[in-house]
């Protein structure tokens, strides 16, 4: 996972890392370690990043340049 981009994408929307722990509902220190990759954050975590965020699970972990999330109708 591109940890970076989790930092990355949070300081382009002027948020802390204790805005995006209650919308994952965990703590900020749980938070901070998955920015620091001391945690691996769950699959389910980095969906619901995604959706908050805008973006595909893909661009959060670093396996596409792309922000837009694919449409809807590629996921069926």
């Amino acid at each position: 996972m591109n940890i970076n981009r989790l930092k990355e994408i949070r300081e382009d929307r002027d948020l802390r890392q204790e805005d995006i722990a209650k919308v994952l509902n965990t703590t900020q220190q749980y938070y901070s370690d998955y920015e620091l990759g001391v945690r691996v954050i769950p699959l389910e975590r980095v969906s619901k990043l995604a959706d908050f965020y805008g973006t595909s699970i893909d661009y959060l972990v670093g396996k596409t340049d792309v922000r837009k999330p694919y449409p809807k109708s590629l996921m069926k």
